[in-house]
């Protein structure tokens, strides 16, 4: 039934701030805008990193970060975060090791959306 991941969406209330913010981290500009919408393609297999004016967020949804955390595969857990906390987001779960050679961390971005970095051997294991 669930054949692979498509879209992860995140919510910012000033989506030009997330747009700029999310071109420095990446590196790259999104390929796809709309108004109200914007979005990237991101790693080995292209996932699509959307973000959406929170104006469009079911009720609540931005009143905190959620409860799911979305990994994304990165070669090095420390410097990733590293990154990140540089540009501005805030610590949401430290650098943990998973055991078997799983590392993972978290951030919330500047716009109150949960970021996961994970170092992942399943990952590296499908390329």
């Amino acid at each position: 039934m669930l054949r692979g991941f498509a879209t992860i969406s995140f919510y910012a209330a000033d989506l030009d701030a997330a747009r700029a913010w999310y071109t420095e981290l990446l590196g790259f500009e999104p390929y796809f805008q709309v108004p109200g919408y914007i979005e990237f393609r991101v790693g080995d297999r292209q996932g699509e990193l959307g973000v959406i004016d929170s104006r469009y967020a079911p009720e609540g949804a931005t009143e905190r970060p959620g409860g799911a955390v979305m990994y994304w595969h990165v070669d090095d857990v420390k410097a990733a975060l590293g990154r990140l906390l540089e540009l501005g987001a805030q610590e949401y779960q430290p650098i943990t090791e998973r055991g078997e050679g799983f590392v993972t961390a978290s951030v919330i971005d500047p716009f109150g959306n949960v970021l996961g970095v994970m170092y992942n051997p399943h990952y590296l294991a499908t390329l």
